[in-house]
């Protein structure tokens, strides 16, 4: 794909795409225009990167669509004093995304061949505030640390309580919970130690993270 062509593109996707999903803020549509998409899309998608879809990945995962990853950003309103676990590195991309916003990023992903991947391409960004781990982080990861955000990159047919269990006071966690044909993009926030708000954000779709179990319901 030409430079231009690919400008192009990426213009069209935040102003078309991003922005008419409600994604206001200027500082998440500047970052999405500042991250290069294409370099973390695998190379037989790459004339995909910018299409209002969710490219695989190999694995049966998949990127989160632009609009699903600009809300997701627009929701967490991290700040450069924040640290983050994201579950599910994937690509990278919304590693990279993450990464620019916070003091730190803790990414874990269950495929290998997914870590090594991200890694090289965020190095190639000189983006060196993230440490990547492979293994399975679906019963929680790091658990004595706990976090200002967490994010799923994949959806969990229940939320399982660990998860925002590791949050910080005042901090929050993005998952998108249910199975098909029906899942919703929530948002908790911590507010006290042993107090919990959950905001519906919208109704997507997404690939389950490996290994998500059924058997555990989150109550608030």
């Amino acid at each position: 794909m030409p430079y231009m062509n690919i400008e192009q593109a990426r213009f069209n996707m935040v102003e078309q795409q991003i922005r008419s999903w409600e994604v206001l803020d200027q500082r998440v549509l500047d970052l999405i225009s500042d991250v290069p998409r294409e370099n973390f899309v695998p190379m037989a998608y790459r004339n995909l990167a910018f299409a209002d879809i969710s490219i695989p990945l190999g694995h049966d995962q998949v990127m989160m669509t632009p609009i699903v990853e600009g809300r997701l950003l627009q929701a967490l309103m991290l700040t450069q004093k924040d640290t983050v676990l994201e579950i599910g590195t994937g690509s990278g991309y919304l590693t990279a995304l993450l990464a620019q916003s916070a003091k730190h990023v803790d990414s874990v992903d269950i495929f290998e061949e997914f870590v090594k991947t991200a890694e090289q391409r965020l190095n190639a960004l000189n983006i060196n505030n993230v440490s990547l781990e492979t293994g399975d982080a679906i019963k929680g990861w790091n658990k004595f640390t706990c976090y200002d955000v967490i994010v799923l990159t994949g959806s969990v047919p229940v939320l399982e309580p660990h998860f925002q269990a590791q949050l910080n006071e005042g901090g929050c966690l993005f998952a998108i919970v249910g199975e098909e044909p029906v899942m919703q993009a929530q948002l908790i926030s911590r507010v006290k130690e042993d107090e919990f708000n959950m905001e519906v954000l919208f109704e997507t779709s997404l690939s389950p993270l490996i290994g998500a179990d059924e058997s555990e319901e989150f109550v608030l």
